[in-house]
């Protein structure tokens, strides 16, 4: 071998040829399946026309509460009349001030008990904590017609007479599930070391509880709040079968004035309604982004 021989770069037989190129990518959607390339035009179709069905009847009622005539067909003018009208009268005022009491006080009643009940849950080492998780779901799936009949025969006999108060003590029992829902899994995410920790530091377990737990639940307790003012105050089922003869709460109100036929200030009642409801859920759905913690639709999960 010949020292040009041996100084010759060795070539191996699959280089033999043009240098190799790297492959040109193949333009995307030339060899796609035609499966994947069609839109769900038929499932598209259905959901807009749920949206359609559940919100033009909505619209319909917004626009004619701003109607200048009292035809609920023809819309002529823009006026404030009918909402005139609602503020002077005194029969729909006094049962809004009516839901607005009931509202507030099972927001108060359910947020005590049921902050105490999602603690008992989650601290729980025997098994009332799971049975009693399974029971807090039953309401939530119950009915609300068979609550609200159950809350009637219960307050009939034990001959209790339908009013206020027994609005009040039935939005009560039915809202406590909610806020135990809400709270149980936030309260479960808590680190008990720091309840430990400071008791160690000489912290009674109230006051651990008082200073140190409930503030960090302090976002969840809000909206929990908020939500069910908002879910009380729009009520109806449970209301029209435990509320009295006089005063009666602003939705079962409504019920009976549109049995005599829809008058235009019940538009303008349902905006109102309408608006302050979303407001509220809104409210609820922020309180946590507020705190600098998620907001959203994992408020319902208590994250």
């Amino acid at each position: 071998m010949t020292v040009r021989q041996a100084t010759r770069p060795h070539h191996d037989a699959t280089d033999s040829g043009p240098a190799a190129r790297p492959a040109t990518p193949r333009p995307p959607g030339k060899h796609r399946r035609r499966g994947t390339d069609r839109k769900p035009r038929f499932a598209m179709g259905v959901t807009a026309a749920f949206f359609a069905l559940l919100y033009i009847p909505i619209g319909v009622v917004v626009l004619f509460s701003f109607n200048s005539q009292k035809s609920l067909t023809v819309f002529k003018d823009f006026s404030f009349r009918w909402y005139k009208d609602f503020f002077a009268d005194d029969a729909l005022i006094d049962s809004l001030g009516m839901s607005l009491q009931v509202s507030l006080v099972a927001m108060a009643g359910s947020l005590i008990l049921g902050v105490a009940l999602a603690l008992g849950m989650v601290r729980s080492r025997s098994r009332f904590g799971s049975l009693a998780g399974l029971i807090m779901l039953v309401p939530l799936v119950t009915p609300e017609i068979v609550t609200g009949v159950a809350a009637m025969l219960l307050f009939k006999g034990m001959g209790i007479t339908l009013s206020t108060g027994t609005v009040m003590l039935a939005e009560i029992t039915f809202s406590i599930s909610y806020v135990t829902v809400i709270l149980r899994s936030r309260i479960a995410a808590l680190n008990p070391e720091v309840e430990e920790a400071a008791m160690d530091l000489g912290a009674t377990r109230w006051q651990a509880l008082r200073l140190v737990t409930l503030p960090a639940l302090l976002p969840s307790i809000l909206a929990s709040a908020v939500l069910i003012f908002a879910l009380v105050f729009d009520d109806f089922v449970l209301a029209y079968f435990t509320t009295g003869v006089d005063p009666q709460p602003l939705s079962v109100r409504i019920y009976s004035a549109i049995r005599f036929g829809v008058q235009p200030t019940i538009n303008a009642v349902g905006t109102l309604m309408l608006a302050g409801s979303i407001g509220l859920i809104a409210l609820a759905l922020a309180i946590p982004r507020l705190f600098g913690r998620r907001g959203g639709l994992d408020l319902l999960s208590g994250k």
